[in-house]
């Protein structure tokens, strides 16, 4: 990284006079993805700020970003529907939560349904 890359991010030091100073910046780990066997995802169907529109959604993966979204790639293209993944969460437009269930099963990833 450049020294002046992050700047808001040097915690209290402004400047320093050593002409050999380079501030080192805490790097935040990207958790180490889980096996599916060890994986809890619940899976829920929600309405909530979706103009009445219903999506499935799967919530609880461990792993990277990178590993989420090829899980979510997987489970949109086999229910083939449309979706998201952001925030750690799997977004599938309509109700698919039997078919996401069956899925992940198949994959060894252990799965609950969740909410009402």
């Amino acid at each position: 990284m450049g020294k002046n890359k992050r700047k808001n991010d040097r915690e209290g030091i402004v400047y320093s006079t050593d002409n050999q100073f380079d501030y080192e910046y805490d790097e935040q780990e990207e958790a180490e993805t889980l096996p599916p066997s060890r994986q809890n995802l619940k899976i829920m169907l929600d309405r909530k700020q979706r103009k009445g529109k219903e999506v499935t959604l799967i919530t609880g993966f461990v792993g990277t970003d990178d590993a989420l979204k090829a899980l979510g790639k997987q489970l949109k293209s086999k229910c083939g529907v449309g979706g998201s993944v952001k925030n750690g969460e799997i977004l599938l437009q309509g109700d698919f939560r039997d078919k996401a269930i069956q899925l992940l099963t198949n994959e060894g990833y252990k799965v609950k349904k969740a909410g009402g």
